[in-house]
């Protein structure tokens, strides 16, 4: 019994993290941004998910599509919809690179940008923003197996919009899961394993 958790221990902890961010392979996933749930009285809520999938055209960069889903609001005021569509490009810094040491043997960081198209909308026909959706910031994979990674980032947003509003801006910290798919392989194989 010792054996066999010391071997698990190994591979959850001994997982250097490459392999998943070759070139060909395919990332599956999502984040969840500025969840927030009040509760004093008047305080409101928010949510936000972003699901995603990028395939590396190098390794350690990936490129693909995102589709953002929000809502938020509070009793005594309208509701917010956020939402969007466009394309982000990722880049993991390898350990071998300036600034990052072998203490990220389990993780990457990476730098994340994306530009699209969306908005927000109130409920009540108030102020809201549709343009041009730009955003940049840094982040951490930490690697749970060889092929799941939970990500944490920090973005700054903007919305280069026509409406009411104007040209709005944000930073929001995020949390995700992806997963890393090699080529040839799906989630059924997976689902089997």
């Amino acid at each position: 019994m010792k054996k066999i958790l010391m071997a698990g221990m190994f591979a959850f902890l001994g997982n250097p993290a490459h392999a998943q961010l070759q070139k060909a392979n395919w990332m599956v996933g999502g984040e969840v941004a500025a969840a927030n749930f009040g509760l004093n009285k008047g305080a409101g809520y928010s949510f936000q998910v972003t699901p995603q999938v990028a395939f590396f055209v190098k390794d350690n960069w990936a490129v693909g599509p995102y589709v953002r889903l929000g809502v938020s609001g509070a009793k005594s005021s309208p509701t917010t919809f956020t939402y969007g569509v466009g394309a982000l490009s990722r880049y993991y810094f390898s350990s071998g690179e300036e600034g990052v040491d072998s203490l990220v043997r389990h993780g990457r960081f990476f730098v994340e940008g994306n530009a699209g198209i969306g908005g927000t909308t109130v409920s009540d026909g108030g102020a809201s923003a549709n343009g041009l959706d730009l955003g940049i910031g840094p982040g951490y994979t930490y690697f749970l197996t060889s092929d799941i990674g939970l990500d944490a980032s920090l973005k700054l947003n903007g919305n280069l919009g026509f409406g009411n509003r104007g040209t709005t801006s944000a930073i929001d910290f995020r949390l995700g899961l992806n997963i890393f798919l090699p080529p040839g392989k799906s989630l059924k194989d997976y689902k089997s394993e």
